[in-house]
């Protein structure tokens, strides 16, 4: 969860809403079909205190979903919940990736921060010293000449 209160009526994607009949009538399904594909643990519903079941518009959309690939890609049911809890685990792994990078990013503006206190805490004085490169190149110097009146 992110952290935030929730208001307990708002109403979200997720949020388990629809009876069986209501879901398999928005899902073009027959509500035997969403029981067996509850059973096989394809989609699974909200329960209510009664046992009943309560699909979210999330739920209500990965219906179609199943019924996407089975009737159009001819995937079997086995094929579909592998190809589900595959889609659900690529999701977990970029949640968690975003959280890393968010995290990484925290660290980095804290070093930065830091290193900008190291650099405001040196001595104005000093100069920092810079190693000459050794060269094989021959330098003379010849004073000048001074001109007779």
């Amino acid at each position: 969860m992110d952290g935030r209160r929730r208001n307990p009526y708002e109403l979200t994607e997720e949020t388990p809403v629809y009876v069986i009949s209501v879901a398999a009538q928005l899902s073009g399904l027959h509500p035997q079909t969403l029981r067996q594909y509850d059973r096989l643990g394809l989609v699974s519903p909200d329960r209510t205190a009664g046992r009943g079941r309560r699909y979210s518009a999330r739920d209500i959309e990965l219906l179609r979903t199943v019924q996407q690939l089975s009737q159009d890609e001819g995937i079997n049911l086995a094929g579909i919940k592998r190809i589900i809890e595959l889609e659900n685990q690529v999701a977990a792994l970029q949640a968690r990736v975003a959280e890393m990078q968010d995290a990484l990013d925290g660290a980095a503006a804290a070093m930065r921060q830091r290193e900008a206190a190291v650099h405001a805490s040196y001595r104005r004085d000093l100069v920092p010293y810079q190693e000459v490169q050794q060269t094989s190149a021959l330098v003379v110097w010849r004073p000048k000449r001074q001109q007779s009146d």
